[in-house]
């Protein structure tokens, strides 16, 4: 599945439900089957030991052994801003690299950060450390 506006809705509705007020995040991925797949980061009390919003979903897909084509983050900070595109951070990009360059990621839109565009990881990162290797 190519990403698209149903997977963002899908990362939307879960930050409103499960954040319904103030900072909030959710992110959403298709896994090859078209299942979407959802998570958010835990509350924890200690900083040091959070994980981003896509960890849960990225797990799920392994728990189901299904290859992750697409994601989104959403993140609120304040109600001012309904929700922002966040691109995947390294340490997820590394994740979903096990799946292939080709998985699609959500980018903020340049002229509005509340809006998406579709890039492969391929072109977030065209100098991965593995491309190195024989």
């Amino acid at each position: 599945m190519k990403l698209d506006q149903a997977l963002v809705d899908a990362a939307v509705r879960l930050m409103k439900s499960r954040f319904p007020a103030g900072p909030g995040g959710a992110a959403a991925m298709y896994l090859e089957d078209g299942t979407i797949v959802t998570s958010v980061s835990p509350d924890v009390l200690n900083e040091s030991v959070s994980v981003c919003h896509e960890t849960g979903a990225w797990c799920e897909a392994s728990k189901l052994g299904r290859r992750i084509t697409a994601t989104v983050c959403v993140s609120r900070e304040s109600e001012r801003h309904p929700h922002l595109i966040l691109p995947p951070c390294g340490v997820c990009q590394e994740r979903l690299l096990a799946h292939g360059p080709d998985v699609e990621a959500a980018v903020p839109d340049p002229a509005d950060t509340s809006k998406w565009v579709a890039r492969t990881l391929r072109d977030l990162q065209p100098y991965y450390w593995r491309n190195a290797l024989p």
